[in-house]
C-alpha cells in the first residue's frame, strides 16, 4: 500500500470508525437528479449499441453460446456495480471510484483510475460521434454530408445539453433509456409471438431446432465464444454511472439499492433473453456485423421501415452513450483537480453547478476524433473501440480492489459497513478481478485487434508515470491539505 494510503487510513482511524473522509470535489453540486433519472441512467448503462448493434456479429461468430457470455459477463459486472453501491452508501461521492481510490489506495490510486476512466471515455466519446456519422448516414438525405461534419454536429449537442445543468442530462438519459427498453420489449413480443405460433423468419421455422440444425450451441467450439467476451464487457460499459449519479441525488440510499439490484434481472431479461430469442428464430449465420440482429429479423418478416426504426434506436443508444461520457468525466476530473491530479481548469463549474472544465477537455479528445474521421473514416470506429476497453477493464478492477481494502478496514473496526453490502467477500471480489484479467489475456488470441490493443499497455504506462512525476509534488500537497481539514 502507498504511503498516501497508510496516511488516509491513519486519519480515517483517528477520526473514529462511524466518520467518513470528505471530498473538495463534491462541493457545489445541485442534487437535482430525482430517483427515475437514477433508475434509468442503470438501465441506460446496461443497454447500449453493444447489444443494438454489436450482437449481430458476435452470434456470427459465437453462435448461441453468445447468451452464456452475456450471462457470465452480466453476473460479474452486476458485482462490480454492487461493490460500488456499497461503497456510495458508505460515502456518496461524484467523484465515485476515483475518490474511493484515493481514500484506500492513495492519491496515485486516484490519479490512475481518474485518467484510465478519461482515457475509457474520451476513447468510448471517439467511438460514439463516428458511430452517430454512420447511422445518419444509412438515410438518402445525410449521405451526401461529410462523416466528420455530422460526427462535429453530434458532439456540439451533446456539449450543449450537458454544459445547461444536471436535470436536463437526467431528463434526457430518461427518455433516451424508456426508448431504448419499449424497443426491446416490442421486439421481444414480436419474437415470443414467432417462437410460440412457430410463424417462418425468412423461411427458417423458429425453434430449439434452429440451435441444433445449425451445429448446437457451440457451432465453433469454445475459442470463438473467448475471444468475444472482451467485447461483451464492453457492452457493458457505463454500468458505473449509478456511482457517479448517487453524488447529485438527494437520498442516495433509497435511490442506489434499487438501482444497483434491478440491473440483475434486466441484464437477464434484456441481454441474455433477446439474445436467446434471436438464436432462436435465426441460426448464427444469417446475422452479420454491419447490422443489427434486430433489424435482420424484422425485415425478413416483412416489417414495413424495420430499418428506419432500429437505425433510429441505434443513433438513440450513441446518443446517450456520448452524453453519459461527458457527464461522468467532468464529475471525475473535477474530484481529481480538487485533488491536484488533474489539470486546475477541469474544477471550475458554471452557474448551474455543472463542472464545464472537464466537459470541455474530454470534447478536445472527441474533437481529435472528429479529425480520425475525416482522415480515416473507415477505421475509425474500430481503433478507438479496443483502447476503450482497456480503460474499462482496468477501472473496474480499480473498483473492486477498493472494495477489498474498504471490507478489510470494516472488519479491523476502522469503518462501518453500510446493510447494503456485496455478498461473498473476499471471494467475489478476487473472483471478479481474475475474471476481467482473464478477458485481458483473451485479446492475445485475436492478432488483428486485440494484441496490437494489448501492446498499447506500456505506452500507456509510460505515460501515467510521466504524467504522474509531473504532478505529484502538487498533488500530495492538496491531499495533505485535505486530510488536515477532515481531521480538525
Amino acid at each position: 500500500m502507498s504511503n498516501d494510503a497508510v496516511d488516509t487510513a491513519k486519519a480515517t482511524a483517528g477520526s473514529g470508525a462511524t466518520a467518513t473522509p470528505a471530498d473538495a470535489g463534491d462541493a457545489g453540486y445541485s442534487k437535482d437528479l430525482k430517483a427515475r433519472h437514477v433508475n434509468m441512467i442503470a438501465i441506460g448503462g446496461a443497454i447500449g449499441t453493444g447489444l443494438f448493434l454489436g450482437a449481430g456479429g458476435r452470434l456470427n461468430n459465437a453462435g448461441p453460446a453468445l447468451a452464456l457470455a452475456y450471462l457470465v459477463c452480466g453476473i460479474f459486472a452486476f458485482f462490480v456495480v454492487r461493490a460500488l453501491g456499497e461503497l456510495v452508501l458508505y460515502r456518496p461521492s461524484s467523484g465515485s471510484f476515483v475518490s474511493y481510490a484515493r481514500e484506500f489506495l492513495g492519491e496515485k490510486g486516484a490519479y490512475v483510475a481518474g485518467w484510465m476512466y478519461f482515457l475509457n471515455w474520451s476513447t468510448t466519446g471517439i467511438a460514439d460521434i463516428t458511430a452517430i456519422a454512420l447511422y445518419t448516414h444509412y438515410w438518402s438525405m445525410f449521405t451526401d454530408v461529410p462523416q466528420w461534419v455530422l460526427a462535429l454536429i453530434a458532439l456540439a449537442v451533446v456539449l450543449a445539453v450537458n454544459m445547461i445543468s444536471v436535470k436536463i442530462f437526467g431528463e434526457m438519459e430518461f427518455w433516451f433509456a424508456i426508448i431504448k427498453v419499449a424497443t426491446l420489449v416490442g421486439f421481444m413480443l414480436i419474437g415470443i409471438f414467432l417462437l410460440v405460433t412457430q410463424q417462418e423468419v425468412g423461411g427458417t421455422t423458429p425453434g430449439p431446432g434452429v440451435i441444433a440444425d445449425g451445429g448446437g450451441v457451440f457451432p465453433h467450439g469454445l475459442m470463438p465464444v473467448v475471444l468475444v467476451m472482451q467485447g461483451v464487457i464492453f457492452a457493458y460499459a457505463a454500468l458505473e454511472l449509478v456511482g457517479v449519479a448517487a453524488g447529485e441525488t438527494a437520498e442516495p440510499e433509497k435511490v442506489v439499492p434499487r438501482a444497483v439490484n434491478s440491473i440483475m434481472w434486466r441484464v437477464g431479461i434484456f441481454y441474455v433473453g433477446s439474445v436467446a430469442l434471436l438464436a432462436l428464430l435465426l441460426p448464427g449465420s444469417a446475422y452479420s456485423a454491419g447490422e443489427s440482429p434486430f433489424v435482420t429479423v424484422l425485415s425478413k418478416i416483412g416489417v414495413p421501415a424495420a430499418g428506419d426504426v432500429m437505425n433510429l434506436v441505434v443513433l438513440t443508444a450513441a446518443m446517450s452513450s456520448l452524453n453519459s461520457g461527458l457527464y461522468s468525466t467532468g464529475r471525475i476530473l473535477r474530484s481529481m483537480a480538487m485533488a491536484g491530479s488533474a489539470p486546475k481548469f477541469t474544477a471550475v463549474m458554471n452557474r448551474s453547478q455543472v463542472p464545464y472544465g472537464g466537459i470541455l477537455l474530454t470534447c478536445g479528445v472527441c474533437v481529435l476524433g472528429v479529425g480520425l474521421n475525416f482522415l480515416v473514416p473507415a477505421q475509425a470506429f474500430e481503433i478507438v473501440l479496443n483502447v476503450a476497453s482497456l480503460g474499462i477493464i482496468s477501472t473496474w478492477v480499480i473498483i473492486m480492489i477498493c472494495h477489498l481494502i474498504f471490507v478489510r478496514r470494516a472488519r479491523a473496526g476502522l469503518l462501518e459497513r453500510p446493510h447494503f453490502r456485496l455478498f461473498g467477500s473476499p471471494v467475489t471480489e478476487i473472483a471478479t478481478i481474475a475474471f476481467l484479467l482473464a478477458c485481458l489475456g483473451m485479446m492475445w488470441n485475436d492478432p488483428e485487434v486485440g494484441r496490437r490493443t494489448l501492446l498499447l499497455i506500456p505506452l500507456i504506462a509510460a505515460m501515467l508515470v510521466v504524467g504522474w512525476y509531473a504532478i505529484r509534488r502538487k498533488a500530495s500537497r492538496t491531499t495533505a491539505g485535505e486530510l488536515t481539514r477532515m481531521t480538525d
